[in-house]
């Protein structure tokens, strides 16, 4: 076997070749990491595989897999929980050409379902929950010919995933991929409009490895706990060790802080990759407990907007030598930006506080980002005319080996979303920000978020919301628009603090009035005059942090159920 170190750029290239390059290079090093269960004491009882383990398992499924006819191209629908099982899946794919997909079950069964009808897949892998809504939900998976249970079979036929491996042989040769080769399709979360599935392409994830361990200086020797299950497919790449946590990664908003933070201490855990959800809830059983993490170097937050009062207080459970970083970017387009958390408490969030936006860092090398004029439609092409100056907010656009070229099957979401420019392109992330004059980028919010008013005014939702956020008893704030852009008039609603929800008129009245006390000294809220209270802001499942603003438009102008 050849274990030369991978390499995205090589015209022939394979994803997968990082797991047999890791194992020849480190055999005993533990490589997965899983909470099987719990002793009698209740002391957490792990079980591991070493990357040449984890190599030998990958081969003997990939092996039975390619045997039962689940080989290059096929399209794999992967549902499997974080496990042993889950990575060695994913690899095997890989492996055998295979090209998974995969699908936040966090989004809800029927979206779920969407996702499946749209992407036709072949095969599907996966646990018997899934194969009993494929044996009831049948026009669903009319595309299905292949069927794996990872588990027992209930009432249907096909095989398990213990057969495929009994039936599988060691070693198993890495399929002969191009590095444009698809790789795996993977579904947006669908929080800002329908989940797309986003085709990756061999280099893409290679290139991903590679910039996620320049910008970070990742080393061999680190381990990694990842809040995100995808991200565990990147610890074997990077060659770092992966504890998969004790939670349910489609609820990260109600995790057990006790259990992640167990997980850190136990296994001496350095890098940990988790959305705002759960770092919240870490962040303030630690502070409670006095608990300090000191194996940590670094926490990575992402998948929502992130504060600066948030990371204070994360930072408040590492040691000194440790830092917060907040990537920015997207399932089509990350790492594509970053910044640490030193530089956001010193320079973003300050500002960020009197309306600024959210400062983002700059881009990850190579990468590259502009912002156009917001438009609503398809861009063809990229002009010049269209591409505005530092200071001036529009469409960030960006481009680079990590940004992905198309949506699976769906050639107008792809239009919309990709601008041409000479041989390449750009991808529109949809989010409304600008360039400031020292080269960094700040972020003001979903481009679909602003309220545009009759008198020719735009708000953006993430600078407003800033604003009101200021009075002590504000928990979050949303901007929406009632009415149609562009004769909308912008209002605020205001989720208050657990017992701070107005009781009666006369509080109400003086709350707003608070309100306007703090808005009216800003240019940015001045003209704003009509607020509205709300017990819990409508927000999606998984991070709890996503507001619905279409629901609250609805409310706005009296159209909600």
């Amino acid at each position: 076997m050849n274990f030369e170190k991978p390499d995205y750029r090589n015209e022939k290239f394979n994803i997968a070749s990082y797991l047999p390059y890791m194992a020849a290079l480190m055999p005993h090093k533990r490589a997965v990491i899983f909470p099987a269960g719990r002793d009698r004491a209740g002391r957490v009882a792990y079980t591991h595989l070493t990357f040449s383990q984890l190599n030998e398992e990958c081969d003997r499924y990939a092996d039975g897999l390619n045997k039962y006819g689940i080989g290059k191209g096929v399209k794999t629908l992967l549902m499997v929980r974080p496990s042993l099982e889950f990575i060695a899946l994913a690899f095997a794919l890989f492996k055998t050409g295979a090209v998974p997909i995969l699908i936040d079950p966090g989004m809800g069964i029927f979206n779920v379902l969407k996702c499946v009808a749209g992407v036709g897949p072949e095969a599907v892998i996966a646990v018997p929950e899934v194969h009993a809504a494929k044996s009831i939900l049948r026009w669903y998976f009319k595309s299905v010919k292949y069927s794996v249970t990872v588990g027992k079979n209930w009432f249907w036929r096909g095989l398990t995933l213990d057969k495929i491996k009994r039936h599988g042989r060691a070693p198993f040769e890495c399929a002969e991929t191009l590095a444009k080769d698809p790789a795996a399709i993977l579904f947006t979360s669908g929080s800002t409009g329908p989940a797309k599935g986003v085709l990756y392409e061999h280099r893409m994830f290679g290139a991903q490895v590679e910039l996620l361990k320049e910008a970070y200086k990742f080393e061999e020797n680190e381990t990694e706990l990842p809040g995100f299950p995808l991200f565990a497919l990147f610890n074997v790449a990077l060659g770092m060790s992966c504890v998969i946590p004790d939670m349910d990664p489609t609820r990260p908003a109600q995790v057990d802080p006790a259990k992640i933070v167990e997980g850190i201490l136990n296994q001496g855990v350095t890098n940990t990759f988790g959305s705002p959800a759960i770092w919240n809830r870490v962040a303030d059983y630690c502070i409670e407990k006095n608990i300090k993490l000191n194996s940590i170097k670094r926490i990575l937050i992402a998948g929502a907007p992130v504060s600066g009062e948030l990371i204070g207080r994360v930072k408040k459970m590492l040691p000194e030598t440790a830092d917060v970083h907040t990537p920015y970017g997207a399932t089509e387009s990350l790492p594509l930006c970053n910044i640490c958390g030193n530089d956001i408490l010193k320079k973003g969030w300050p500002e960020t506080k009197k309306g600024a936006g959210i400062l983002v860092g700059r881009p990850v090398k190579p990468n590259a980002v502009k912002i156009i004029k917001i438009i609503d439609g398809p861009v063809e092409k990229l002009d010049e005319s269209i591409v505005l100056k530092p200071g001036e907010i529009g469409e960030i656009i960006a481009s680079g080996p990590i940004v992905t070229k198309e949506y699976f099957c769906n050639p107008k979401a792809t239009a919309a979303a990709k601008i041409k420019d000479g041989n390449g392109f750009w991808h529109r992330m949809g989010d409304a920000g600008y360039i400031d004059e020292a080269g960094d980028l700040w972020f003001c919010g979903r481009k679909d978020h602003r309220v545009e008013t009759a008198a020719g005014r735009v708000y953006f939702s993430v600078k407003c919301e800033a604003v009101f956020n200021n009075h002590p008893d504000v928990f979050r704030s949303a901007l929406a628009g009632q009415g149609k852009r562009p004769q909308q008039t912008p209002v605020i609603f205001i989720e208050p603090r657990p017992g701070k929800f107005p009781q009666n008129e006369t509080q109400k009245e003086r709350f707003i009035k608070e309100l306007f006390e703090i808005s009216k000294k800003s240019e940015l809220t001045a003209a704003i005059d009509r607020i509205l209270f709300i017990e819990k802001m409508p927000v999606d499942v998984r991070h709890n942090a996503k507001i619905f603003r279409e629901k609250l438009s609805d409310i706005a102008s009296g159209s909600a159920l």
